[in-house]
């Protein structure tokens, strides 16, 4: 069923003893804002849960009627070649896919056409809009976040109508470092050089403790142009309530949902701004240095709500 509603949403979760999104670029440390010290995590972190989610838990024999394939496949996973996910759409609705880019030390005249000195792909617009909406009905996280798809085979693009923003801490966050021991080493070699000592030396970063918000928004517009319906949506409520549960690791500690705040908005294009309601969930410390959860209150302000929003509490 389409959805007839804008929603704009509240995420409130923490993490204990872990580190929720390592930066690569600064030793894994964990994401924080240099200026604040306030901790982050990406949108792309956040969405990458919800993707292992869907996958963990949905029955992939469930078939989409209009394109007889599975529903709820997720397009960016780990592993997967992206232009192979193209070229299924071509396949299964037996279309002539666009010419693959020929290889550096192919004749690029006879193999390429080029337009201002870049590869012009191939592909008939409408060959292209079909493949766009085979990948939409087949695969969860086109139709919700969007993608990219013009890479190689030209499969279009897609404008997700759900969208989430970087999580940022509630207050300012401490990266700790610890140094940890493995009492084994990986080769002969390694072990000669200890003499049999074979005790190997690592590091580890974590937050003692941070509690997370981010804000994320629903577009109804959007939604009927992806097939994203209202099945979708319940199941992107699920997720972001549950994808904690299912992915523990030693690195990331105790990570935990602890509110979603969703607005209901009685019209498509929205009875009140996004930042207003966003505005009415505060998060205060009630201890100098918080640990837990409980070191929070967490107020949301009900009164007064602008008519034609309702606050629906999922957590």
């Amino acid at each position: 069923m389409n959805l007839t509603n804008r929603y704009d949403f509240v995420l409130l979760f923490d993490v204990k003893d872990g580190n929720p999104n390592g930066d690569p670029d600064a030793g894994n440390l964990p994401r924080v804002d240099a200026e604040t010290g306030h901790g982050l995590m990406t949108d792309v972190a956040l969405k990458r849960k919800v993707r292992n989610f869907v996958a963990l838990t949905q029955d992939q024999t469930e078939k989409a009627p209009e394109a007889g394939e599975k529903r709820y496949e997720i397009y960016v996973r780990e592993k997967a070649i992206l232009n192979l996910q193209h070229q299924r759409a071509y396949s299964a609705l037996k279309l002539d896919a666009p010419a693959e880019e020929a290889s550096e030390s192919a004749d690029a005249d006879d193999k390429k056409t080029k337009k201002g000195g870049k590869e012009k792909r191939k592909g008939s617009a409408s060959d292209v809009d079909l493949a766009r909406k085979w990948m939409c009905q087949n695969f969860f996280d086109v139709r919700t976040f969007g993608a990219v798809m013009s890479t190689g085979t030209n499969a279009g693009q897609v404008r997700g109508p759900v969208q989430l923003t970087f999580a940022r801490s509630i207050d300012p966050i401490v990266a700790l470092e610890h140094s940890i021991t493995r009492m084994a080493v990986a080769t002969e070699a390694e072990a000669e050089k200890q003499q049999g000592d074979n005790r190997t030396m690592g590091r580890k970063h974590t937050v003692p403790y941070g509690l997370y918000m981010a804000h994320g928004f629903v577009s109804s517009f959007l939604a009927k142009q992806t097939g994203f319906g209202t099945d979708d949506l319940e199941l992107l409520w699920q997720s972001l309530e549950n994808m904690f549960e299912h992915d523990r690791s030693a690195a990331r500690g105790e990570m935990s949902t602890r509110g979603l705040y969703v607005f209901k908005h009685d019209s498509e294009l929205g009875n009140a701004h996004a930042h207003k309601l966003f505005d009415r969930i505060k998060a205060t410390r009630n201890v100098e240095v918080p640990r837990n959860f409980s070191d929070y209150d967490v107020a949301v302000d009900e009164s007064a709500m602008p008519a034609g929003v309702t606050l629906l509490r999922k957590v």
